[in-house]
């Protein structure tokens, strides 16, 4: 076989800046989800370039507003990494079954409860 020849382009891509907000002001204000732990959590363990604890200037954490965290990226950060992260981090806290995370637009997580339906009322009408 041939070998492969490698493409000399000196340019490199434009640096994407990204920007990603996880809003978890519902379960903040009910007093079970500690935000400031959870950013904590986030600057331990995001990965750049395959090691953890390495963000450096690249990735920004910041606590914005009454229970929300914003995190802007500029190298190529998936949004399904926050999310893996934040899923992470409910079931380490014991908060997976009450709930879940959910992509409201682009870039913007939220963190909902379940809804919850009264079964037993249903059961005792039968």
């Amino acid at each position: 076989m041939a070998p492969i020849a490698k493409k000399s382009g000196k340019g490199k891509a434009p640096k994407t800046t990204k920007k990603f907000i996880i809003n978890a002001s519902q379960p903040a204000s009910d007093k079970i989800f500690d935000v400031s732990a959870f950013e904590k959590f986030l600057n331990e363990k995001i990965k750049v370039e395959g090691r953890v604890g390495n963000l450096g200037e690249i990735i920004k954490i910041s606590q914005t507003g009454d229970g929300k965290i914003e995190i802007i990226a500029h190298n190529e950060l998936s949004g399904r990494y926050l999310k893996y992260l934040t899923k992470k981090f409910l079931k380490k806290m014991q908060l997976r079954d009450w709930l879940r995370v959910v992509s409201t637009s682009k870039g913007v997580y939220e963190l909902k409860f379940f809804n919850v339906v009264n079964d037993e009322a249903e059961e005792d009408d039968e």
